[in-house]
């Protein structure tokens, strides 16, 4: 089995406590298989969480960790 080299993965908090957060990751673009569940640190996050806070997964090259980034709320400033 080959890892994947390049991706993005887009999700979702589910739920969250003080140490780690359930959450739902999709591939993008979207496969038939379906979401994956992953239990992720709470410090792997840059940003404060909530549940429902949409985030990305991305590596964009065969050298680099992936890394976290979360969605900018409407009323965030840019």
């Amino acid at each position: 089995m080959t890892a994947l080299k390049v991706f993005i993965l887009v999700g979702t908090i589910d739920s969250h406590d003080g140490q780690f957060a359930t959450v739902e990751l999709n591939l993008n673009p979207a496969t038939n298989g379906g979401p994956a569940m992953a239990v992720l640190p709470v410090s792997a996050f840059p940003c404060e969480i909530k549940e429902g806070k949409v985030f990305y997964v991305v590596k964009l090259s065969e050298l680099e960790d992936a890394v976290i980034i979360c969605q900018k709320e409407p009323d965030e400033n840019r």
